[in-house]
């Protein structure tokens, strides 16, 4: 068959065709004498040519052929492999597409005759027949071997196609079936004594347990123990062996339960070794027993009462969730029994516990965020869009429903999807869709793990892999293209029916559906809203069929949205409320075009939406009273706030255009209601996150945000409102110059949500007006902005308080710059010094704002620091305030101002080396108190990890203070009572279900930690 030089032989271009990437070394492959047998098979090039990888076919049907010693034994090989079609496709499909069986059949030679087993009336064997197939072995490495000849009859049917990837799985579970129950004779007869001890029964979970096992894969086993010739629950009085014989007795009595479980650990551990252990023919899977009660730090052996004890009190719902596919498979059947009869119930009442399905949710979301980034795109199984996203949503659907519909009762993924399509709780045609996906995934990982026999879950990169895998899979045209694109397009339908899975029959609940179909019972669905935490699902339903019900586009729209949706407001502490909201939002919008577009085309606009709209009152109550807003949240810029020179312009601009001062001031409120509702749904979107962008890391520059933002809005509306109250009594121009000072939060740029507005006024006559016919104006200008401002109407009203002005509430609303200079002079006491620290220009006339803060300066940061009596008087004043104000009943350890380590002792703190360091250190002259804290970490006055503690307990309060306004829609100081609430306070804050108690204790571990450190530099303790 030597070709000419320079010239290609016939058989290069035909090896070519067939598919060989190195037609040369296969034309050498042929010419050797080990294979002059089939060289002139006509048939032998269109076989290898339907292999996944014909070149390496070819080359492991050559080292077979040399593998066989005696020639006799190597010529009748090769003349079957001609004269027999079944063999010749089932051998090169399996050296195609394995390099590892190929590598075992050249270290055995004759294991080719295995590839006959079961070609015509076993053609889908079952665990009595690959026990027959594993009875000759009887050490880890004959049933090595022994394991390996089965495995390659499974992988023949299923490269030919005899078998589809269901049966594959179920036949790849049976033999380890029997491989478990090899493995435990041959422990039992390494140790009759403890094989007479106990009565051991090994269950399957995971995929074996579900009969629906890999090529290679760990299996996971739970392991039950009794005494040997003890009863439990009506079980047999006898121990029996692997396959559930009658087994030896003890010689020393009745064996009790202590020897019992002696014995059993140790008969488990060896049928673990036997498995997991390499040997020179390699290894079969590790048995992985860590699904057992408390993992890998419980015992690996427990009784029936012990196993049951410890479901009863201590598991978790992705315990039951495993638990779905417990099977027994070796040692006592009827002890295995047992143990599934007792565990039914308890699986099948899982739907019922507290936060059932944020938790399977949760524990899906932890598995995604666990995958290496460098890696998610290419796993298959764990990956978005990958085979565990199919049998999560399965799972979760049998674990809701099957507490009344045994059908659903099925430990087989495929099997479970089809009952649920059978039984309404998922549209047939998305079953289909999901069944066709899966099965498609699966295959894909079958062929992976078939070519070297390695656990893995990753789509390989090399282009000489993907052309195998997609050979394999019967793309022939164009592989790798053909590959990726049939991978992403299933990967994709997974993802979307995973999100519409849970949701879409409680549409069909409420709808009108085509002649045929089955509707979700309004039972069933109320069971689904209640599993996904909805407090009403009778009221929930009500709001699905009148968002739902109809021909309309707006129905249409909605019924497409609505599944996400639901998703989404699940994922929240309140779903009542989210979709409550949202029915109210689709009422006042739902004939508007451009809002069922937004939704429909702006995927962030759907899901923003859903969030703010669950996560608490205060957000949806603001979008409500102007539904029109909620544009905002399709605009990727539209989240951020505005800044207060723009926020001045639009408001002046409102007041300028309106008839009445009443008019003005309402429309610079309706500034404020949209910029508030603004600031707020970019903080809880920030704060929660999104599929597409998850949670900001850094919750003080969320703190900061909101409180730039609040400050700046509360500044615009203030001088919307003085131009308004200017133009009512006096046109353009007030007889004296007039400045908003800022003082307390609003000063200092931290305004929450629910703040007042600390101020003081101050004015100066303009030259040639009497002073009194200026102290007038000035106090008429103040009343009319305070009554502006406090008008009853559906915004949320912002007020105004002047107590911190001099003598408080006993003095003049209104001073002039001068009257303010004599009082501090003359009068001033400390606190009031100290409160000066915050003190700001806000509105009004900007050189005497400046002037006033000129002489705010020396008395808030006095020439050569604060005397000692002066910081005794601080100190006293801060005392008192703690016993005093302290509201009674108040836990002073979540108090949030003035609770220990709260922001009051943080701000005073900070304000007290202000007051003694500002003069010689600039960074201090800042009303902001972390910027403050910073400079004095940066001037050495602090030490780094104090200032640190500080920070964190401050930004920490501010958040709390910030949720509760958002979650109650009214301010408060203190964690909310109600459950509820303080489950949505609690995911504000980065907390997911049910850790309220982890919440409640970091603040107080926080807190603490800051409370020390302000005993040290505050109280010198």
């Amino acid at each position: 068959m030597t070709a000419v030089p320079g010239r290609r032989s016939s058989t290069f271009t035909r090896l070519l065709r067939h598919g060989f990437t190195d037609p040369s070394a296969a034309e050498r492959l042929l010419d050797l004498p080990a294979v002059a047998a089939v060289r002139g098979d006509p048939v032998l090039l269109d076989a290898l040519g339907g292999t996944a990888d014909p070149d390496l076919a070819l080359r492991s049907l050559v080292r077979i052929a040399e593998a066989h010693e005696e020639e006799d034994a190597r010529r009748r090989f090769l003349d079957t492999l001609v004269a027999a079609k079944p063999l010749r496709d089932r051998l090169l499909g399996v050296l195609g597409a394995s390099e590892a069986l190929g590598d075992h059949l050249v270290r055995h030679p004759d294991d080719w005759q295995a590839l006959f087993t079961y070609e015509s009336a076993d053609l889908h064997p079952g665990v009595a027949e690959f026990e027959r197939g594993l009875a000759e072995a009887d050490d880890p490495v004959s049933l090595r071997v022994a394991y390996r000849r089965c495995l390659l009859a499974i992988a023949a049917r299923d490269v030919c196609g005899t078998t589809d990837v269901a049966e594959t799985a179920a036949e790849l579970a049976d033999l380890a079936t029997a491989t478990l129950r090899a493995a435990l004779a041959i422990a039992r007869t390494a140790a009759p004594e403890d094989a007479a001890a106990c009565r051991l029964a090994v269950i399957a979970m995971g995929k074996c347990g579900g009969h629906e096992l890999n090529y290679v894969s760990d299996v996971d086993v739970i392991f039950v123990a009794e005494p040997a010739n003890g009863t439990h629950g009506g079980g047999p009085a006898t121990g029996t062996s692997a396959t559930g014989t009658q087994g030896p007795h003890a010689t020393d009595g009745v064996p009790d339960e202590a020897k019992a479980l002696q014995a059993a650990p140790r008969l488990a551990s060896h049928l673990m070794r036997i498995c997991s252990e390499t040997t020179v023919e390699g290894t079969i899977w590790p048995v992985d027993a860590n699904l057992r009660p408390e993992g890998r730090n419980g015992p690996l052996v427990r009784t029936l009462s012990s196993h049951l004890a410890y479901y009863q009190r201590w598991a978790k719902t992705w315990e039951f969730q495993a638990l779905l596919k417990a099977r027994p498979v070796a040692g006592d059947p009827a002890l295995g029994e047992e143990y599934i009869d007792a565990v039914a119930p308890l699986v099948w009442g899982a739907a019922e516990r507290e936060n059932f399905v944020p938790d399977v949710q949760s524990m899906r979301r932890r598995v995604v965020d666990n995958i290496p980034a460098a890696e998610i795109d290419r796993e298959l199984k764990l990956g978005p869009g990958g085979l565990r996203d199919v049998e999560f949503a399965v799972q979760l659907l049998q674990l809701v429903h099957g507490r009344s519909d045994a059908t659903l009762h099925s430990g087989k993924t495929l099997d479970a999807l089809q009952a649920l399509a059978a039984g309404g709780y998922v549209g047939r045609a998305d079953a289909a869709q999901l069944d066709d996906a899966y099965r498609f995934l699966r295959a894909m990982e079958h062929r992976i793990q078939l070519y070297r026999l390695r656990r893995t879950h990753l789509v390989p990169e090399d282009e000489a892999d993907l052309r195998r895998l997609g050979r394999s899979l019967g793309l022939r045209t164009d592989p790798v293209a053909e590959l990726n694109r049939e991978w992403r397009r299933h990967a994709s339908v997974v993802r979307r029916l995973h999100e519409k899975l849970f949701y879409r029959p409680l549409l069909d609940a409420v709808a009108q559906l085509a002649p045929g179909e089955t509707r979700l019972s309004a039972k069933a669905a109320g069971q689904r809203l209640e599993a996904l935490g909805y407090a009403d699902p009778a009221a929930a339903l009500r709001h699905l069929e009148a968002l739902s019900s109809g021909v309309s586009r707006k129905a249409a729209i909605q019924r497409t949205l609505l599944p996400v949706l639901l998703g989404w407001f699940a994922d929240s502490a309140d779903p009542d409320a989210g979709l409550l909201g949202f029915r109210k939002v689709s009422d006042a919008l739902g004939q508007t075009p451009w809002y069922l577009r937004l939704l429909r085309d702006e995927g962030a606009a759907a899901e923003n939406l859903a969030r703010v709209l669950s996560a608490g009152r205060l957000a949806p109550d603001l979008l409500l009273r102007a539904p029109e807003a909620v544009a905002i949240l399709g605009d990727p810029e539209g989240l951020k706030p505005r800044g207060r020179e723009h926020l001045e312009q639009e408001v002046l601009a409102a007041v300028k255009r309106a008839d009445t001062a009443e008019a003005a001031v309402a429309a610079a409120r309706g500034v404020r209601r949209r910029e508030l509702f603004r600031t707020a749904a970019g903080d809880l979107i920030g704060s929660y996150g999104t599929e597409d962008s998850p949670a900001e890391a850094d919750p003080g520059a969320l703190v900061d945000r909101v409180g730039t933002a609040v400050t700046d809005l509360t500044a615009a509306t203030l001088a919307g409102a003085l131009r308004a109250a200017v133009a009512n009594g006096w046109g353009e121009t007030l007889p004296t110059r007039f400045a908003v000072i800022g003082m307390g939060r609003f000063g200092g740029g931290e305004l929450a949500y629910g703040s007042d507005a600390d101020v003081l006024f101050v004015h100066e006559p303009r030259e040639g007006v009497d002073e009194q016919e200026a102290a007038r104006a000035a106090n008429t200008v103040v009343a009319e902005m305070r009554r502006l401002l406090q008008l009853p109407t559906a915004d949320p009203p912002l007020l105004i308080d002047a107590d911190l002005r001099p003598e408080g509430k006993s003095g003049p609303l209104v001073r002039t710059l001068a009257s303010y200079a004599a009082y501090y002079r003359r009068w001033s006491l400390v606190w009031e010094s100290q409160a000066l620290l915050r003190a700001r220009h806000m509105a009004g006339d900007a050189d005497l704002g400046a002037r006033f803060l000129d002489l705010a300066d020396p008395l808030r940061y006095p020439a050569e620091g604060l005397g000692e009596d002066a910081v005794r008087e601080i100190r006293r004043l801060k005392a008192r305030m703690e016993s005093e104000r302290l509201p009674r009943g108040a836990d002073p350890t979540l108090h949030t101002k003035l609770g220990r380590g709260g922001l009051s002792d943080v701000e005073w703190t900070v304000q007290l080396l202000q007051m003694r360091h500002g003069w010689a250190e600039p960074g201090l002259r800042t009303t902001r108190t972390r910027e403050a804290l910073a400079a004095a970490q940066a001037a050495g006055l602090i030490a780094t990890e104090d200032a640190a503690v500080l920070d964190e307990a401050w930004v920490l309060a501010t958040r709390v203070r910030n949720a509760v306004m958002l979650v109650r829609g009214r301010a408060g100081d203190t964690f909310p009572s109600d459950g509820r609430e303080l489950g949505a306070v609690g995911r504000y804050l980065g907390y997911g279900p049910g850790r309220v108690g982890d919440m409640l204790d970091d603040y107080r571990r926080v807190t603490r930690r800051a409370r020390a450190v302000v005993e040290e530099l505050f109280y010198g303790a």
